[in-house]
């Protein structure tokens, strides 16, 4: 999971609360750990420069200056390289003692613009960070290196705030705690949740926060400020109604659906937790929650449900961060729970939804109801109705996909028909079936084959023994092959119209007319064009190309039809 922990350091109290978590999670996951520290030699170097006017008489003289110079140039270039292996020096003994991969890193310039460099530019899997640095005061809430990176960065990233060494006054509960909100990168962090639930072998819980008083907050403003005109066509009183009889019961419903899936995804994994839902601000109720509950961890996305993907961390995650007494883990993973997970708990079909879906074959019944989930669930959609079925259909199905699924399902039931069979499907191989389906779904219909009697021009199924229209016999019936038309015809010369005796337009390509030049012209030529264009018609191909020239006017075939072979040698 965690391949490489990066740890910034700068030996305050956090910092080494850092390394002590980052080892212990580089020890169980197998992970290297890469520690720097990034020290300002040259602002050093330019301050001292702009004190030398204020320093005592005795050190004006140019010799004395000189020296002492020298002596803050030795204390800088060396002084500070010193300063950052000692500080590097000790998660390389813990990691050596531990046997764990170690590399340090000497960073030299501004320290938030350093460590953002190298974390964006290297593939860090997590960052373990303090809250606060050696700058720290007492009402410090962050400290500003650490406010800035983490707004410019996508790593993971844990930030270390619980020192128990320091904070006696209440302990922690133990529990990792998940903010879940219906995003990506909330549920992103539930999987993380989950892995270091067992880890640490600590109590899981999931927590997801909805606010039903902000519409009352917001009609009893609207109520002060609206006309009685105004009044009237905003229909103040049955939208506060309309709000709180579905809108704050849906929130609801949804927010526990959010909560009930996460259950699911744990316990998939062998996890189990606790669910609880809060109501109010979300803000408000999980700082109280956090202070109530003092968990070891609370663990949030680093942007939530209503952030543009844009944004560098959401408002609640921003503000949680600066004032919930636990460690913290913003999560930039993202992760979507499975369509029939999140359905189950969220979506419900009406009734005659349900029967529509019920006319579906049942072996491709679970791949149209995915689809149809995905669909509405995209478009924020919890009630599946028959007009959002086809609204699905009609737009994540390809062109022509419905028409060929329909055709199947005719063949099959005229099939059943002159078998006697009460089910359509009964006869049908599965796996061919099953095969047809699928290529019709993703309209992409497969090679079949069909009989052509060379006669009158007829196509037949597969099987046949008899020309239907003419009643010619078998020899004159001959298999033809359905294939996609290619969409680029430049390697065959571009195409150019061509209209038929009854003014159907075809589309040739250069080849293919070229090749058709090769038979005598009069009516040889005329029987060869009419016989590959109405194998165009029968095949719904728009464009002829060389290839089906040649499948259609194969020597096989030219040479069952005695007629057409006479035609040529005449």
């Amino acid at each position: 999971m965690f391949k490489n922990i990066y740890l910034p350091i700068d030996n305050s109290d956090y910092s080494n609360a850092c390394i002590d978590i980052g080892l212990d999670l580089a020890q169980k996951f197998g992970s290297r750990i890469v520690a720097s520290h990034v020290y300002a030699a040259k602002m050093h170097d330019t301050r001292f420069r702009q004190m030398e006017s204020g320093l005592p008489e005795e050190y004006q003289d140019e010799q004395e200056l000189e020296k002492q110079r020298s002596i803050h140039d030795q204390l800088i270039t060396k002084g500070m390289e010193v300063i950052t292996d000692s500080y590097l020096d000790i998660p390389k003994l813990k990691c050596k003692k531990r046997g764990i991969p170690f590399l340090g890193k000497s960073l030299e310039g501004k320290n938030w613009v350093e460590l953002v460099k190298d974390i964006n530019e290297a593939d860090y899997d997590l960052i373990v960070m303090g809250i606060m640095g050696l700058g720290s005061v007492r009402d410090s809430q962050i400290g500003t290196v650490t406010n800035r990176v983490i707004r410019r960065i996508q790593t993971d990233t844990l930030l270390v705030k619980h020192l128990p060494e320091l904070d006696t006054e209440r302990s922690s509960s133990g529990k990792i705690v998940v903010a879940i909100d219906g995003s990506g990168h909330s549920f992103g962090g539930l999987k993380t949740g989950i892995k270091l639930a067992k880890l640490w072998n600590r109590p899981l819980e999931i927590i997801a926060t909805f606010d039903p008083y902000f519409h009352y907050a917001m009609f009893n403003s609207l109520a002060g400020v609206l006309s009685k005109e105004a009044s009237k066509v905003f229909k103040l009183e049955q939208q506060e109604k309309l709000h709180e009889e579905i809108i704050d019961k849906g929130l609801a419903k949804i927010y526990q659906a959010h909560l009930e899936v996460s259950k699911k995804v744990a316990e998939e994994e062998g996890v189990s937790c606790t669910i609880r839902l809060l109501d109010g601000k979300v803000y408000e109720k999980i700082l109280q929650y956090t202070r109530e509950e003092n968990p070891f961890l609370l663990i949030m996305g680093r942007i939530g449900v209503h952030s543009a993907p844009e944004m560098d961390i959401g408002g609640n995650t921003e503000n949680l961060i600066r004032f919930v007494p636990c460690n913290v883990y913003l999560s930039s993973r993202v992760f979507k729970p499975k369509i029939d997970t999140i359905a189950e708990e969220i979506i419900e079909w009406t009734a005659e939804a349900k029967e529509r879906l019920e006319k579906i074959p049942g072996f491709v019944r679970p791949m149209a109801t995915s689809a149809i989930l995905r669909y509405a669930m995209e478009r924020g959609h919890s009630m599946i109705t028959s007009s959002l079925i086809t609204e699905a259909c009609e737009n994540i199905l390809p062109a022509g996909s419905m028409e060929a699924m329909g055709a199947i399902g005719q063949q099959l039931k005229e099939k059943a028909k002159m078998e006697n069979l009460a089910d359509p499907y009964a006869s049908a191989d599965p796996g061919m079936l099953k095969n047809k389906m699928m290529a019709a779904h993703t309209g992409k219909v497969q090679s079949t084959i069909k009989i052509k009697c060379t006669a009158c021009g007829t196509v037949m199924g597969e099987g046949t023994i008899k020309c239907s229209v003419c009643n010619a016999s078998n020899e004159r019936l001959l298999p033809i092959t359905e294939k996609e038309t290619p969409t680029n015809f430049e390697e065959e010369g571009g195409v150019s119209i061509v209209t038929s005796f009854d003014s159907k337009n075809f589309a040739w390509t250069h080849k293919a007319l070229e090749r058709l030049e090769f038979f005598p012209p009069g009516h040889v030529r005329q029987k060869a064009q009419a016989r590959i264009e109405k194998n165009a018609r029968s095949h719904n191909i728009s464009t002829i190309t060389l290839d089906f020239l040649n499948e259609v006017l194969n020597l096989n075939e030219l040479s069952s039809d005695k007629n057409f072979n006479s035609d040529i040698e005449r």
